[in-house]
């Protein structure tokens, strides 16, 4: 097992195999519960934000496992264990989001041939920079049953002035404006109201902007803390990182089992 930031609990250790994907470029750790060893299981596709790892909320991996679900969580383009310091840079962030979600393809098809996971009930999520790659690939064809975001933004305009905002690649890749081919399906949007670096007000607009479209927009929630204690109110959710997990888990159980 690679060295990771942290170490992952005995229970997850045990659940857990740390693989490379999409020829070997893209390491991921695939985490399915132990109790039915012969079984495929529902699972979330996880993308964390930038900067950290893939081994970074091991709480959030526990709760899924112990509730029956799998997971997989993917290390972006420059992070973890294909480290490049200067895709860390605020200015690189859509980069990053452009080549994580150009890879998902291939990161399935390599997922269905390992087995355990049940590719028709696969909800795809990420955090900060983790849920835009989420959030551009949902605006094609895709076979995800869920979305799960958490601290991110579907309107990049609502970040004009910050590092990230690169007009080139916010008229590509936005995906409030992209929606043409978005599938109807349940999302959980979960953000901080005081939240500094990701504005809670353009998630806002992107979720509205789901509901219009949608057929059960009671289906699409944006679920504001109105503070968190977390750093700069977006690194995690400090004191209610709990209920933040509980949430996750719920929706991602709801979804793969409709």
């Amino acid at each position: 097992m690679p060295q990771v930031r942290g170490e992952f609990p005995a229970s997850l250790r045990a659940a857990s195999r740390w693989v490379r994907l999409v020829g070997g470029s893209v390491p991921a750790v695939v985490m399915v519960p132990q109790d039915r060893p012969d079984a495929t299981y529902p699972f979330l596709l996880w993308f964390h934000g930038r900067t950290v790892t893939k081994e970074l909320d091991s709480g959030r991996y526990l709760r899924l496992i112990r509730a029956g679900i799998a997971c997989v969580a993917i290390d972006l383009p420059g992070h973890g264990e294909r480290l490049d310091l200067a895709l860390h840079d605020g200015s690189q962030t859509l980069h990053v989001v452009a080549q994580a979600a150009s890879e998902i393809d291939a990161i399935l098809a390599d997922l269905a041939a390992l087995g355990s996971l049940d590719m028709g009930r696969a909800v795809i999520g990420g955090m900060s920079a983790g849920g835009m790659t989420a959030m551009v690939r949902g605006c094609s064809a895709h076979p995800f049953c869920g979305m799960l975001l958490e601290a991110t933004t579907g309107d990049f305009e609502s970040q004009r002035g910050r590092a990230m905002y690169q007009p080139d690649l916010v008229a590509r890749l936005n995906p409030i404006t992209h929606l043409d081919e978005w599938r109807d399906i349940p999302v959980l949007a979960l953000h901080s109201q005081a939240d500094a670096w990701v504005s809670i007000e353009g998630q806002r607009r992107f979720v509205d902007a789901l509901r219009a479209r949608s057929s059960h927009p009671e289906r699409i929630e944006l679920h504001a803390y109105e503070s968190t204690g977390a750093p700069h109110e977006h690194m995690g959710f400090g004191r209610v990182a709990s209920d933040a997990k509980a949430r996750g888990t719920a929706f991602v159980a709801a979804c793969t089992t409709a």
